[in-house]
């Protein structure tokens, strides 16, 4: 039953369809950064410099456009917005892989493709964000979530072995095409999709200030904005894990691209197994994402210091799980918190928080792994993990007055996270006393217990016989 129950999500048929087409797509996506990464090397003779502006060209968009996509996800039908950004994105990988077929292909126009598809992303992402609760019910949202990272991790562990291969033997261009051509499994999917069967919510009026109201909304919000911390803390260093990782191979263990292949896939291998038992949850539960976050800093400081490649790569397995379940968690918690209409907003500056820390904290780790070794950067970066959950939970503690016990062994039915009622909409949704939703709950859910219904009014014949109880 629990092997199903993994899987229960996929018995929604737009959810399965939609899942089916992402888990074909997933690895030609990885296959692409890998090509992309090697024909600007081949480009520019192997410049640094040049590889770092292709990545910083692609996500910068997020960091200063992404509140702005966010708006425009909640102004707009999801399905067919999709439908666009993913044939956009289609395109620009076919357009590339052709010049670089053709040998036309200069260091410009990756710098150009990346940019293009950066854009893109800040609508693409927060609208695959916001349009899988609108296939599944509430109560089918993390296990889809769940899922949805699997399929990407699977990807992961896939697409570069598989555009090694590609790239050895026909070039880095028809790469680009294969990937392009994959765009079509998700394209298909979404038109197979049965609109009368989605949840859709009411598009957002086109209006001003709308980017103010969502960041008011956040503000309003003190569980959503701890989350958000934590999210920028922990990614500043672990998102840059796989940076970390090729510098302890190289420069410590001083193996070869074959050895960070291995210790990469671990990683994946980890994040996999993570998001595949993140799936088997019925409920995100808000200590999982501090137990998980906590355990991925620890697991980055004992990588740090392993004497040996092989003890290196073993420890990168759970560190993989336990970064997995903090990242599923954490993005279930997050959505199933925010009010409908602000969906995509809100997971707009989740995003931007979680990918646009990435090039920020990308120079510290380098810096700190040239000054003091990179088995340092990776100590500190765990350490400072460690430190700013432990921070956070004790932050957590107080305002809800519970012991350590109390937070992370409880295992009562209120622990988990309930999302807000369909009806909930506005910018600052309040409870019953009119004051914005907070952390200030009895139990480690991050939407309070929906207030019990009022005692019904006593009559008469209540009091006589409460009278006759007492006599008696």
């Amino acid at each position: 039953m629990r092997r199903i129950a993994m899987f229960r999500s996929l018995g929604v048929r737009n959810y399965r369809i939609y899942a089916l087409g992402q888990l074909v797509s997933n690895p030609g996506t990885w296959m692409q950064r890998i090509a992309q990464d090697w024909l600007v090397l081949q480009l520019s003779g192997g410049s640094g410099i040049a590889l770092g502006m292709t990545t910083a060209l692609q996500f910068l968009p997020m960091l200063f456009f992404g509140l702005w996509g966010g708006a425009m996800v909640d102004r707009f039908d999801k399905r067919r917005l999709l439908i666009l950004t993913q044939s956009a994105m289609g395109v620009l990988a076919v357009g590339l892989g052709v010049l670089a077929t053709l040998g036309a292909a200069q260091v410009w126009h990756v710098y150009l493709f990346a940019f293009g598809l950066g854009m893109i992303t800040v609508l693409d992402n927060p609208g695959r964000q916001a349009f899988v609760p609108e296939m599944v019910d509430r109560e089918l949202l993390p296990n889809a979530i769940a899922l949805n990272s699997a399929s990407f991790q699977l990807g992961r562990v896939t697409g570069p072995a598989i555009a090694g291969l590609l790239i050895a033997a026909i070039g880095s261009g028809p790469v680009f095409m294969i990937n392009g051509a994959s765009f079509a499994f998700t394209i298909v999917a979404l038109t197979m999709i049965r609109t009368a069967e989605l949840n859709p919510t009411e598009p957002v009026p086109r209006g001003k200030g709308q980017i103010r109201e969502g960041l008011r909304y956040i503000g309003s919000r003190h569980d959503l904005v701890l989350l958000l911390i934590l999210a920028a803390s922990v990614q500043f260093f672990g998102a840059n894990s796989q940076n970390q990782i090729a510098l302890v191979v190289n420069n410590v263990f001083e193996n070869g691209a074959e050895a960070f292949g291995v210790a990469a896939a671990a990683l994946a291998v980890g994040a996999l197994a993570g998001a595949l038992l993140a799936a088997r949850r019925e409920h995100p539960r808000l200590r999982l994402v501090l137990i998980g976050a906590m355990g991925f800093g620890a697991a980055q400081v004992l990588a740090g210091l392993m004497p040996g490649y092989v003890s290196f790569v073993v420890v990168l397995v759970p560190m993989g799980v336990l970064f997995m379940t903090y990242v599923t968690t954490l993005n279930a918690t997050f959505q199933l918190s925010v009010d409908p209409r602000m969906r995509g907003r809100a997971m707009s500056m989740f995003l931007l928080v979680f990918m646009g820390v990435a090039p920020i904290g990308a120079p510290v780790v380098g810096l700190l792994a040239d000054a003091f070794g990179p088995r340092v950067s990776l100590v500190v970066g765990g350490v400072v993990t460690v430190l700013v959950v432990g921070v956070l939970s004790a932050l957590l503690m107080r305002v809800k007055k519970v012991g350590v016990r109390d937070l992370l062994l409880r295992k009562s039915a209120d622990e988990s996270v309930e999302p807000p009622e369909k009806g909930e909409t506005g910018p600052e949704p309040t409870g019953t006393d009119g004051t914005a939703r907070t952390l200030e709950a009895p139990t480690d859910e991050v939407i309070p217990e929906t207030p019990r219904p009022p005692e019904k009014p006593s009559t008469v014949e209540d009091r006589d016989e409460d009278e006759r109880t007492v006599r008696r």
